[in-house]
């Protein structure tokens, strides 16, 4: 089996091409992505690394021809959102319609839980729920956009499509739960003579925030057994929801980074969000307190079923190995 790859030097990318690399039916990867990379300082020895862009559609062309099955994870998670919308949906068509005319089996697309929109509901996520995604934070509307996109592009053709719908995706090599919180950020800009000062001082810690929502993690190894059943052709083509058991707060993340934390009411958060929704010209950054106005947890009960997935961390040990790492 041939699998072409958009995307394998991500956060979920690595993870899964080594995954691939030890699954015996996979005989070569193609992995394209726009910077250099050098499989062999990975271990990788089934892929074939070319650099480029989901933009170029003679370059995706010639990436999935001769594929069994066409994996697309590249995505631009945070950016401008002209830009991110450029690529992700005139990316997203390039593969997706490269994946058709390649003839490719199966075709398997790295979605999120973000593509449905953060609805207000009194019960887990379903796959049957409707991915409308949520005008006010452009991710979101760029996952449901894509969704609808897929829907359209494989209409009539013969070939099987698998759409994974991620919670929060971290662990060691996906640290942008991590990264993205402002005073790591921010810390990382300091002088290093100035941060030693500010860690030496007792009792000054970063505090954050915390609305007491619980969310769901996935470790990326887990995401990514999850992706390598659906390049296998296990269970049936459809939506599948991936998520850790259990849950964790921004609590949780303040005393594993070892920062302080202070609990803020639901009503503000609600207030900030629609005061971001109105305001122009808002990085895409602070959208993403839609993500934490209220609980978007999924049930992954089919993940479990139809393709006998069964993640191997929960929330808390991921959140750790996300620190530690």
């Amino acid at each position: 089996m041939r699998v072409a790859v958009t995307g394998p030097t991500g956060e979920i990318g690595r993870a899964f091409v080594d995954a691939l690399e030890r699954a015996r039916e996979v005989t070569s990867i193609a992995g394209m992505a726009r910077r250099p990379f050098d499989p062999a300082a990975h271990g990788w020895r089934k892929v074939e690394y070319r650099q480029g862009d989901v933009l170029d559609r003679a370059s995706v062309q010639r990436l999935c021809a001769g594929a069994d099955v066409v994996v697309h994870l590249a995505f631009v998670i945070v950016a401008g959102s002209r830009e991110s919308e450029h690529v992700n949906l005139e990316g997203s068509r390039n593969v997706f319609e490269a994946a058709v005319g390649s003839g490719a089996r199966r075709l398997v697309y790295a979605s999120s839980v973000a593509a449905y929109g953060f609805p207000d509901l009194d019960r887990p996520i379903t796959e049957d729920d409707p991915a409308v995604g949520n005008a006010a934070m452009p991710y979101s509307h760029h996952k449901a956009q894509v969704e609808a996109l897929l829907s359209d592009v494989l209409d009539d053709a013969e070939i099987d499509a698998y759409v994974f719908r991620p919670c929060i995706v971290a662990g060691p090599r996906a640290p942008m739960l991590i990264d993205q919180i402002p005073y790591v950020r921010w810390g990382d800009r300091l002088p290093g003579a100035l941060r030693a000062a500010l860690a030496a001082v007792p009792g000054v810690r970063p505090v954050l925030p915390d609305p007491g929502v619980p969310f769901q993690l996935v470790h990326h190894d887990d995401v990514a057994l999850a992706l390598r059943a659906g390049v296998l052709g296990r269970g049936e083509p459809g939506a599948y929801n991936l998520a850790g058991p259990g849950t964790v707060t921004m609590g949780d993340v303040a005393r594993a980074l070892g920062y302080a934390s202070v609990r803020v009411p639901g009503f503000a958060v609600d207030a900030t969000a629609e005061v971001v929704a109105r305001l122009p010209l808002v990085p895409d950054e602070v959208t993403w307190i839609e993500a934490v106005r209220r609980p978007t947890l999924m049930d992954t009960a089919r993940a479990r079923r139809l393709l006998r997935w069964r993640p191997r961390h929960d929330a808390q040990a991921t959140l750790r190995a996300t620190v530690s790492g």
